[in-house]
């Protein structure tokens, strides 16, 4: 039996993508992903926050089967870990539960106090670390990030170089509030019961806060800290980490 060809650079797997994908639906983008051999072995990373119902209905749709990560960083809301466990029996979804090594929790921040002092050393711990393990056998992962989100997020593509060894794929990169909504209301998709209580955009506990009218919809992460991203990117295949997370290593 012939050995499968290797796959070509991930630059030019991603400029061949977003090229053959430019006009295409949301849903066809991620239907595209998760079938063409080009993109390779790719699970879906969810928060399960306060959009994320809209792309794991899309996947219970499309592939049920497509591996589905969830990061418990240990210090999520309770309404997050109850609203994972519902939807992915309601969806038929089976969800991957990664956490943060606990030995590193313990000699690190034995009292969950890190956040407080050095965010983006939690983050390192809690969330980049766990995901940079979890994602080792994938070729790609589908994220939620959109355009209308601001930030680093305002010119994102369908495909996108994660590093060298492995695809982003951002199928809503193009929707906006009214699109997700309209979704979700399409569907009767149940919604994080956090955003009817002021929490648009939902992350961990003691780093989110309630958006006032007329706020940016991310205000609320990481409030009065200067952080707008948790730091889970990559950099030829490793994490792209802050000074601060690197001197508390």
């Amino acid at each position: 039996m012939p050995l499968e060809a290797p796959l070509a650079p991930v630059s030019e797997r991603v400029a061949e993508l977003n090229a053959r994908h430019a006009h295409h639906s949301a849903t066809k983008v991620l239907e595209h992903a998760l079938t063409d051999p080009i993109v390779g072995q790719t699970a879906l990373v969810s928060s399960f926050g306060a959009d994320s119902v809209v792309l794991l209905h899309m996947v219970s749709v499309i592939d049920r089967a497509t591996p589905v990560l969830f990061l418990d960083t240990e210090m999520l809301f309770p309404e997050t870990l109850d609203y994972q466990r519902n939807l992915a029996a309601k969806l038929g979804l089976e969800v991957q539960i990664i956490q943060p090594d606990r030995n590193q929790t313990f000699l690190k921040d034995p009292n969950n106090r890190l956040h407080a002092h050095n965010p983006d050393a939690c983050c390192d711990m809690r969330k980049s670390l766990p995901l940079t393990r979890s994602l080792e056998p994938f070729d790609a992962w589908i994220t939620g990030r959109k355009r209308f989100q601001g930030g680093q997020r305002a010119a994102l593509e369908f495909f996108e170089a994660d590093g060298e060894i492995r695809i982003k794929i951002n199928p809503l990169a193009h929707w906006s509030p009214r699109d997700i909504s309209d979704y979700m209301e399409n569907n009767r998709l149940p919604r994080h019961p956090l955003v009817a209580k002021g929490f648009p955009s939902i992350g961990c506990a003691p780093c989110t806060t309630r958006v006032a009218e007329g706020e940016d919809l991310r205000a609320g992460r990481w409030r009065g800290q200067g952080k707008t991203e948790c730091g889970i990117h990559f950099e030829t295949g490793r994490i792209k980490r802050t000074e601060e997370a690197r001197l508390w290593v």
